[in-house]
């Protein structure tokens, strides 16, 4: 009974990392909410490995949905082999991957016990949530300047970067809430934004799974095993769904609903934990 129990949880926590992971409202930030009211009977180091190895599935969606835009090799007759825009498109994330990399590896195990916690996530929620509103206010009437992916420069791409280095350090922040932010206040469209965003997520996302994993070793229960089998499978199935909906979903309106879901969650969390903990 415990073991369903268990893969229940499992399953339900792939949902809220499918949905969250792509809607800028803080997919971490989501798990460890989640986590306080419905925990785990898993070990902490496990829990830790869990929070970032979950997220291989939604990566896989968007290997899957975007495939034709990010694959750099072309085998058809009469095409070039190398795929020069593709190439150039990933010097771009790699560009934008640099600051999150640097702090995953040189402050990441310092700074994550201080402020993976509601408090931490509360005020991110509400803080990203007001700067949404801010930023929609600021370019209600102004013309993006980047249409497409294959048109974000080097330096447009690493000050994406630098906004997502603030989702890196802060929980609740959201990275693709982070990077649309950075993205549309740096001149890119709607759509060019939520593209880079999904593109941006590959190696930083894969390369953060599998640090942790290192770090956990692979010498899983096999309860362990069957939660991390089904919370990753479950975040890939409901990321292509979430994916799809999104990129409809900016093509036509702005972000300020997903604004005012964080700013009310943000305060629903503090009320909750003020009064009950």
């Amino acid at each position: 009974m415990k073991v369903i129990f268990e893969l229940l949880k499992a399953f339900l926590y792939g949902i809220v990392e499918g949905i969250t992971e792509w809607l800028p409202v803080s997919s971490t930030g989501h798990l460890i909410l989640l986590e306080e009211l419905l925990p785990m009977q898993v070990s902490e180091a496990f829990w830790e490995m869990f929070l970032v190895v979950v997220q291989l599935g939604a990566i896989l969606a968007v290997v899957v949905l975007f495939w034709n835009q990010i694959f750099p090799f072309s085998f058809k007759k009469g095409e070039s082999l190398l795929r020069r825009d593709i190439w150039a498109l990933w010097l771009k994330i790699v560009v934008a991957c640099v600051p999150a990399c640097v702090y995953a590896f040189l402050l990441d195990d310092i700074v994550e016990p201080y402020l993976y916690n509601y408090i931490t996530v509360a005020v991110m929620l509400i803080v990203v949530g007001i700067a949404f509103l801010a930023a929609e206010r600021y370019l209600v009437r102004r013309t993006p300047a980047v249409s497409d992916t294959g048109s974000i420069t080097f330096r447009i791409a690493f000050w994406i970067g630098m906004f997502q280095l603030i989702a890196a350090i802060l929980p609740g922040t959201s990275r693709s809430g982070a990077t649309i932010i950075g993205g549309l206040l740096l001149g890119l469209s709607r759509t060019a934004a939520a593209e880079f965003t999904f593109f941006l997520a590959i190696p930083v996302m894969a390369g953060g799974s599998l640090l942790k994993l290192l770090k956990f070793g692979f010498d899983f229960t096999a309860l362990e095993a069957g939660i991390l089998a089904v919370g990753t499978a479950v975040s890939f199935a409901v990321s292509i769904i979430v994916i799809r909906f999104l990129l409809d979903y900016v093509r036509r309106r702005n972000f300020n609903v997903f604004a005012y879901y964080r700013i009310a969650l943000g305060v629903a969390v503090l009320g909750y934990f003020l009064l009950f903990r």
